[in-house]
């Protein structure tokens, strides 16, 4: 499929099933979509989008305009968004215009946007339909699809949420061509996180291909993008609530792979490290503490730099000292009272959960990127 007619065909439509199913539908200009999505016992939709954004979420106002009525909330940009008091501006607003359990949220954004909307609609009289249009790569891949919303509190990132899972999604491509660069690549650390836990076709793509070459229009970058998501539907179908998969599988802790460091990275640099890029640099590191317990040759670890520096992400760090991202990865999601969990590889597509690491690797893994 060449660049030109990624553009023009038909939109690819991903199912997620389970209790509550719905459908990610990858394209170029979908907004005519999201009616049918909503439903027609929908009568108000309170449109959440970032500030920035306004002149894209136009066309997905205009599109809701045709059928229901339109409270639209702009928010503060990027993690901004993400704080119990945006929340409460919001549920202020939906209640001034008196929304009921029969209303909508559509969020229009990025993962900041899709978060803090997606908790708004969970908590809003404990659950409206929601609707997601992530407006960038990583919303898209990540944030938009499985259900997890939250916001940030001092202690740490998405340490307060809800599971709420949405009514639907639509990532519309055409939305990336104005989306700068960095916030481009940065989104593929999710992409290539994706390769790395389940399928080796998105590491082939990445491997090969001139990184140049993916732009909002191309094929191959479509192919990453629906071939991320469905590696999420596939793991989030079978443990929604990241209670654990199947036959030793993690199961939904298989998507925080690198998850862990990265989150720390984040909130010790104030948030000024993308997500996607703390993600590239968490996942190198998670892979040379994997080499030390004996689970990754260190020809996969040298494939993992490889593969994120490729696309433009970083892969080493030393903007903060290794007691005070330890201190942070100590009080992530994923453990469970003072042992520290981390999601390592057992081989390329192995996904296994390391718990109680020996400090001493924890060090050196460390030692090894702020080299790198």
């Amino acid at each position: 499929m060449s660049s030109s007619s990624a553009s023009t065909s038909e939109p690819t439509v991903l199912h997620v099933g389970g209790a509550s199913p719905y459908d990610v539908v990858v394209g170029h200009h979908l907004a005519e979509r999201l009616p049918a999505m909503l439903g027609d016992d929908v009568t108000r939709v309170a449109l959440l989008y970032a500030g920035p954004l306004g002149a894209l979420a136009q066309p997905v106002a205009d599109a809701l305009a045709t059928k229901y009525d339109v409270l639209a909330l702009g928010l503060p940009d990027g993690e901004d968004a993400k704080h119990a008091a945006v929340a409460n501006d919001c549920w202020e607003a939906l209640g001034e215009a008196g929304f009921t359990r029969s209303d909508a949220v559509v969020t229009v954004g990025g993962g900041a946007t899709t978060d803090l909307g997606g908790f708004v609609a969970a908590s809003w009289l404990r659950g409206v339909k929601v609707v997601h249009v992530p407006t960038t790569v990583l919303a898209m891949v990540d944030a938009a699809v499985g259900g997890k919303t939250g916001v940030n509190t001092g202690a740490g990132k998405n340490l307060v949420g809800a599971f709420h899972e949405p009514a639907g999604v639509i990532c519309d491509l055409a939305f990336l061509e104005t989306l700068p660069r960095d916030e481009f690549v940065a989104g593929l650390g999710e992409v290539v996180k994706c390769g790395f836990i389940s399928d080796a076709r998105i590491l082939e793509i990445v491997e090969t291909i001139d990184p140049e070459a993916l732009t909002w229009n191309s094929a191959e970058l479509r192919e990453l993008v629906e071939r991320a998501v469905q590696v999420k539907i596939d793991v989030v179908v079978d443990d929604l609530k990241e209670t654990g998969g199947k036959d030793g599988h993690p199961g939904r802790e298989a998507l925080n792979y690198g998850h862990t460091l990265a989150h720390a990275i984040e909130k010790t640099s104030d948030y000024t490290v993308r997500h996607g890029e703390a993600v590239a640099i968490g996942c190198v590191y998670v892979a040379e503490v994997a080499r030390r317990a004996g689970l990754l040759t260190p020809e996969e670890v040298a494939r993992h730099r490889a593969a994120f520096s490729r696309v433009g992400l970083p892969v080493s760090y030393d903007a903060a000292t290794f007691q005070d991202l330890l201190a942070v990865m100590k009080v992530d999601k994923k453990a469970r009272g003072n042992q520290l969990r981390l999601l390592a590889l057992d081989g390329i597509g192995r996904p296994t959960v390391l718990a109680g690491p020996q400090d001493e690797w924890l060090r050196e893994a460390y030692s090894a990127i702020a080299k790198a």
